[in-house]
This record gives structure tokens, C-alpha cells and sequence, in this order.
């Protein structure tokens, strides 16, 4: 890689809001804000709105739509289609 043109890469702290949620990674993300971690040490932390704990696909809590229904619906509605 040529040196200086890549963003600074180090752990950052993601904290999902919602959940209460926190975990430490790397990214090239930077934030003024810090939080101080588990390990004693002190991180930048990334506020993010939603996270894989909180998210209704990863929490079974996704509304699954009736796409047959709708289809069904469409074509009593307005008949199979097709040549005339």
C-alpha cells in the first residue's frame, strides 16, 4: 500500500443507543467523543442508531408480509391477465 493516502485505522468503540449496546472494533471512522473501555483504555466512540441487537432481522421481531395474499388480491381484483 502507498504510504499516506489511507485513513488512520485503530479501534473504535460502536455504540448502539437504543440497546445499550457497545462493542470495540477497528475502523477508519474517528469521532471527538471517548468513552473509556472494559480494558481501562480510552477509545473514540461512534454512535450508530441501529445495530445487530437491535435491528427487527436480527431480534425475530420482522413483520413477514403475505406477498401471496397480495398477489391473489391483485388478480381477483383485476383477473389473471394475459391476451384478450
Amino acid at each position: 500500500m502507498r504510504k499516506g493516502i489511507h485513513p488512520a485505522y485503530g479501534p473504535v468503540v460502536f455504540r448502539d443507543r437504543a440497546a445499550g449496546y457497545a462493542f470495540l472494533t477497528r475502523s477508519t471512522m474517528t469521532s471527538e467523543k471517548t468513552v473509556e473501555w472494559e480494558d481501562g483504555n480510552t477509545y473514540p466512540v461512534v454512535d450508530v442508531e441501529i445495530s445487530n441487537v437491535s435491528h427487527p432481522f436480527y431480534t425475530g421481531t420482522a413483520r413477514v408480509l403475505d406477498t401471496a395474499g397480495r398477489v391473489e388480491r391483485f388478480e381477483r381484483r383485476y383477473g389473471k391477465g394475459g391476451a384478450a
